[in-house]
């Protein structure tokens, strides 16, 4: 396949290579962890706050996505002029920070600060772990090993689930509004599922200390031994050789095109750009992502109470992570362009489905089994392919830039939808609003059709000629 390295491409990933990106892809385990734990403490710590107006509650669901939009406006700047390891440290703390100052807040206000702390970790990790990811794997396995970042925001995600269903005590149907205040999940039980959340935190900052640089840009700041020493203990001598061969062609093609922040407006960068920004928005306004946020509310208009609903929503997580596992094995033997339409497609019928539901009264096992088909759809598709190409698709130069970029527009789309999720099924119910999620997908798919290029088994730089047309 044109764009492959020749002999020196290693048969599969090593246990270096393995060990490096595994830790880069905690900062997605934290992502999953801190993005879904509000999920489960919401209806304890909105009775600790007194919370009751509904703009209120969108906000503290939502505020943690005003981190995530800084984070990612930051992200590109930080890891260029400072590298991606660093940045990736930075994260960390913010994700300590986050989970301590969560945990111990006495008032909606220090709670919603922290809670935009963490986004800010979030909104970092979210596109410098599958950079980082991709920037050290051999075109061949690049896929599966970004697709790790993925598997590792599931598996924070269950995490969260779990630990939020050991943490809270059961619910009595008949406890009043006084009762509740007074229990023990409302007084203690949310502050310890955020504050579970430190653990991984911590662990990521300590590990994230031993990994290496980037060698690409490692190469582009002219420390090519260091990328060579690398790229050598990724693949051997030859295959760094190679790499490094290539690496410092793009940088010769591009040592007249200017800044990294001008050249995002190229004429060959801007088709790129805007099938990334577009495929960001689109991974979040397929609605997936209201099934995790708002899952107790989804589940009880089903007929789910709170003990019910709680199970339920470790049951998401468990299908999310095995469809996950099966997304590995896919998005370099079936191809980016092929999951992406396989998956649009479905949710566009499961969601009329999960529409008609609603509309008919349809009550519990039918419409749990549905929202499972669907988070099995987007896990195996939407979910970890976007990463991939994110991670992908953009030219060297402006890689850092475009991702953040990409990741920005990604975030502000998620912070749009949760804040709406509320007056939108307020005001359509819950059939109207998967209707239109439905609607979403579909035009999703026609555009995806028509503009996606394939990427599997395409080196970086092969990829960067061949979408950019060979010209800066």
């Amino acid at each position: 396949m044109q764009g492959l390295l020749s002999d020196s491409v290693p048969a599969a990933p090593n246990a270096y290579l393995w060990r490096i990106c595994l830790v880069a892809a905690l900062g997605g385990l934290l992502f999953g962890y801190d993005w879904v734990v509000i999920g489960g403490a919401k209806l304890f710590y909105e009775a600790y706050f007194g919370v009751h107006d509904p703009a209120m509650s969108g906000w503290l669901m939502s505020s943690a996505l005003v981190g995530c939009i800084a984070g990612a406006m930051c992200a590109g700047t930080l890891a260029d002029r400072y590298g991606r390891r660093p940045s990736l440290i930075l994260a960390s703390v913010l994700f300590v920070a986050s989970a301590v100052g969560a945990a111990s807040a006495d008032g909606a206000t220090v709670f919603a600060v922290f809670r935009i702390i963490g986004g800010i970790g979030i909104g970092l990790a979210s596109g410098l772990s599958p950079m980082y990811i991709a920037e050290v794997s051999p075109a061949a396995s690049r896929g599966r090993l970004v697709a790790i970042n993925q598997l590792t925001i599931v598996v924070g995600v269950l995490l969260a689930q779990l630990i939020n269903l050991w943490i809270a005590r059961p619910v009595s149907p008949g406890m009043d509004a006084a009762a509740m205040l007074q229990s023990w999940n409302v007084q203690h039980g949310w502050r310890w599922m955020f504050l579970c959340g430190g653990v991984p935190a911590v662990f990521f900052l300590m590990l994230a200390l031993l990994i290496p640089e980037s060698p690409r840009w490692l190469s582009r700041q002219g420390r090519d031994e260091q990328a060579a020493v690398v790229l050598a203990r990724i693949g051997g001598a030859d295959y760094a050789r190679d790499v490094l061969a290539a690496i410092r062609a793009t940088h010769h093609d591009h040592a007249a095109s200017g800044s990294r922040r001008a050249s995002l407006l190229a004429p060959d960068v801007r088709p790129i750009l805007v099938i990334g920004i577009v495929l960001a928005v689109f991974q979040q306004w397929c609605g997936i992502n209201v099934i995790f946020n708002y899952a107790q509310d989804i589940f009880a208009s089903a007929g789910f109470d709170v003990n019910d609903a709680l199970k339920s929503i470790v049951a998401t997580g468990a299908v999310n992570l095995v469809f996950t596992v099966l997304a590995l094995r896919l998005v370099d033997s079936w191809g980016r362009r092929r999951l992406m339409l396989v998956g649009a497609g479905a949710l566009a019928v499961i969601y009329a489905l999960i529409g008609g539901a609603y509309a008919l009264h349809v009550m519990g096992l039918p419409v749990l089994m549905l929202v499972l088909a669907a988070i099995a759809m987007y896990a195996t598709t939407l979910a970890p392919v976007t990463w991939v190409l994110l991670a992908e698709i953009f030219p060297d130069r402006i890689r850092a830039q475009a991702v953040s970029l990409g990741v920005f527009s990604l975030w502000t789309a998620c912070f749009v939808l949760t804040y709406t999720f509320p007056w939108l099924n307020a005001r359509l119910g819950p059939a109207g609003s998967f209707w239109t999620y439905g609607l979403i997908c579909a035009a999703g798919f026609v555009f995806i059709l028509r503009r996606v290029p394939e990427t599997s088994g395409v080196t970086l730089e092969a990829m960067e000629a061949r979408l950019t047309g060979g010209r800066d």
